[in-house]
């Protein structure tokens, strides 16, 4: 089970998520304070020093974290991703060597996948991996978007190394794709802070350039060629970002709570139902996330879809209801109403974005 969220790590999250928002940049503190709490052994196996978490675990911390800092919380479902691919499509030696550090908080962990010009499917990569004579990996190109650019320690790498892959239908990736695990040490991979994003501004979500970045055959992650097999098992495995929504909504309805509360308004009918109303939306947003959580559905990869479908739309929503109850509170430039609105919106463009999962989603009844 994961360790709680105790009241001094919630009251730093907080406090981070407003200096974030205003500073454009990651909390330093709020960080160290997440490597410390032992909550990134969430997803690592047992035998790695981990605490074994399925993916409702992974997505209850993740829903936590996004209750007080969704861009802290964000920076953890990536680590806890790469956690998982590890433990599933690493080779003995890379678990040896890289789970038990990411369990204890000593190592965080990144995934660069997107790139100017790729698409949200990622099947038109630019940057690529050579084989050189001495058998290691001459890596060439820039990622976009990676959260976490400048704060990880490790990067879970996408390039396009030619090499022969399944056969891949409108689906995330290509045939010929292959996943490699870049030490931020590497004298090669340079990362960079210069996207100024509206919402998740705590996130690090910024540039990796990879400038003859080289990388031994032993950084390779799974086969090579067929990065598109192991990103189809991503969604299949019941973590969703739909959890960071969760969170941020609940966010906004304790908000909403807390401002009728201290002004006296729930003794109107017409504020304690309206209250009634987001509590529901918010149940159906845990619902979701839950049900993709638990891997009881008929189809996994699709309940999890959905739930990242519903659970952005709905947090967004029950923001923008929240911001409203507030009035001109509401709307106050830095208020936390306005920071979780553009958090809220800023989920569903990270990836899987909302419109390619619901072109995944649709894929079930083309030809």
């Amino acid at each position: 089970m994961k360790p709680p969220l105790g009241p001094e790590l919630l009251a730093l999250l907080h406090a981070s998520a407003e200096k974030a928002a205003a500073a454009g940049e990651p909390d330093r503190e709020a960080l160290s304070a997440l490597r410390a709490s032992g909550l990134l052994a969430t997803a690592v196996p047992r035998a790695h020093g981990g605490a074994g978490g399925d993916a409702a675990e992974i997505n209850r911390v993740v829903a936590d974290i996004a209750a007080a800092d969704a861009s802290v919380a964000i920076i953890a479902f990536q680590h806890f991703a790469v956690s998982a691919r590890i433990a599933e499509w690493g080779t003995e030696e890379q678990r040896h060597r890289l789970l038990p550090p990411m369990a204890d908080g000593s190592v965080l962990a990144a995934s660069a996948w997107s790139e100017n010009g790729s698409g949200a499917a990622k099947q038109n990569l630019a940057s690529t991996g050579t084989r050189r004579a001495d058998g290691r990996w001459l890596l060439r190109g820039s990622k976009t978007f990676t959260t976490g650019a400048a704060v990880a320690d490790l990067y879970l790498v996408l390039v396009t190394t030619g090499a022969p892959g399944p056969a891949v239908r409108a689906a995330y990736g290509a045939a010929g794709q292959t996943f490699f695990l870049v030490g931020a040490d590497n004298p090669g991979l340079v990362p960079d802070l210069g996207l100024d994003l509206a919402g998740m501004r705590g996130s690090a979500t910024g540039l990796l350039a990879l400038d003859g970045c080289v990388v031994g055959d032993e950084d390779r992650l799974g086969p090579e060629g067929h990065a598109a097999s192991i990103i189809a098992g991503v969604r299949e495995s019941g973590a969703t970002l739909g959890a960071v929504s969760a969170g941020i909504a609940q966010a906004a309805f304790d908000l909403a709570v807390t401002h009728a509360r201290s002004r006296g308004l729930l003794e109107m009918a017409t504020v304690r139902h309206r209250l009634t109303g987001l509590a529901t939306r918010l149940e159906t947003v845990r619902a979701v996330v839950e049900r993709a959580g638990a891997r009881t559905a008929a189809d996994p990869g699709l309940a999890t879809l959905h739930s990242k479908l519903h659970a952005t739309a709905a947090a967004e929503e029950i923001c923008l209801d929240v911001a409203r109850m507030l009035g001109s509170a509401g709307y106050r430039d830095g208020g936390a109403a306005g920071r979780l609105l553009a958090d809220a919106r800023g989920v569903g463009l990270m990836g899987p974005t909302n419109d390619l999962c619901r072109e995944l989603v649709a894929l079930q009844w083309t030809p």
